[in-house]
């Protein structure tokens, strides 16, 4: 439906899409080939596009057509490869893929005209920008570099409770007798060892060098991250302005012809923000698709102050969308997926020495 939306011209690529970039449920965003350097994030709001925005606020271009390094803490806008022109009744949702967000790098899609990020109203027709600042690493980045996906919805296709908890009953979409599924389904995080021979997460380092973005295990684990091993008590007391790598206690499943999405972060449950990349695709830790269930991968990142996670608090919950139909491939199958049936797993650019 995606492939065929483009064929339609309700999307519009400067240049035709490249292998894989079709996701299941899902459209890889490519960075074009300039950057711009701004003062700071923004919204262009009703009336005003993008480019006006960037011409007020820009500090400096630079040209990634050979490549060029994004550094910590400074706000980038890239104008994408993709643009768009919806229909009436379709509307998007941007947010960023999952490597990125195990990367650390903040990045939000923007529109002309909009009041919220990651948001693309029906019927949008324009270009489309990627805001992106690094919070940790510094990213080596080119034009064709897919740090964001989108996704078209056509009306409200979250599950309600009734729908979620008559899904549970016939797929289990949680290994755990007693799964919450009020407001979704909740996950909580694992700080017990047990699934991964007494580690529970990575805390990333300052100060190291510069990661591809399109670089696959081309890096080694110990020079960026600082493994965690289980406390005897199963708590962590997250540092203000660290980066975690942890899991989730629970394994997940997304049946063929739904997706998840991991809610956006709640204050009321701490100070911290779980899960950047929060979008889950069709057939991810299905059996089906060569999963047993997955673990959630979550990333975190504290606040303003130092917070005590526990074993098994909740984090986080998924919202299951119903798609029109199964897409042709699941995630895992014949796609060349990176975290079907994972566990604690840091991104595709890390490898142990």
């Amino acid at each position: 439906m995606i492939a065929a939306m483009a064929d339609a011209g309700a999307v519009l690529p400067a240049y035709p899409f490249v292998e894989s970039q079709i996701q299941p449920a899902s459209l890889d965003l490519r960075l074009g080939e300039t950057a711009f350097r701004v003062r700071a994030s923004f919204l262009p709001g009703p009336g005003a596009t993008v480019a006006e925005r960037i011409d007020d606020l820009k500090l400096h271009e630079i040209d990634l057509s050979n490549g060029a390094v994004l550094e910590t803490n400074c706000v980038y806008v890239v104008p994408l490869i993709e643009s768009l022109a919806l229909p009436r009744a379709i509307a998007a949702t941007a947010n960023p893929k999952s490597s990125t967000g195990r990367l650390d790098v903040f990045t939000r899609v923007i529109a002309d005209g909009t009041r919220r990020f990651d948001m693309i109203e029906d019927g949008y027709h324009g270009p489309l920008y990627a805001e992106i600042s690094p919070k940790t690493f510094p990213v080596l980045v080119r034009e064709g570099s897919r740090l964001s996906q989108i996704r078209f919805r056509l009306g409200d296709a979250v599950l309600d409770a009734d729908a979620l908890q008559a899904l549970h009953a016939r797929e289990r979409l949680v290994d755990s007798d007693s799964a919450d599924l009020s407001n979704g389904v909740a996950l909580s995080v694992d700080l017990s060892g047990k699934s991964a021979n007494g580690f529970v997460g990575y805390r990333a380092k300052r100060h190291t060098g510069v990661v591809d973005v399109d670089r696959r295990a081309g890096y080694l684990v110990d020079d960026f991250w600082e493994p965690m091993r289980a406390r005897r008590d199963k708590s962590l007391i997250l540092d203000p302005g660290e980066f975690y790598i942890l899991a989730s206690k629970e394994a997940v499943q997304v049946p063929p012809d739904f997706a998840a999405e991991m809610v956006p972060f709640d204050p009321l449950v701490g100070e911290f923000r779980v899960h950047y990349a929060g979008f889950f695709d069709p057939g991810f830790g299905h059996a089906g698709a060569g999963g047993q269930g997955a673990r959630a991968v979550l990333e975190v990142r504290s606040r303003e102050v130092p917070f005590i996670l526990e074993h098994g608090q909740v984090v986080g919950r998924l919202v299951y969308e119903r798609l029109i139909a199964a897409p042709d491939a699941l995630y895992g199958h014949r796609i060349g997926s990176n975290y079907q049936a994972q566990g604690l797993k840091l991104s595709k650019h890390f490898r142990a020495g």
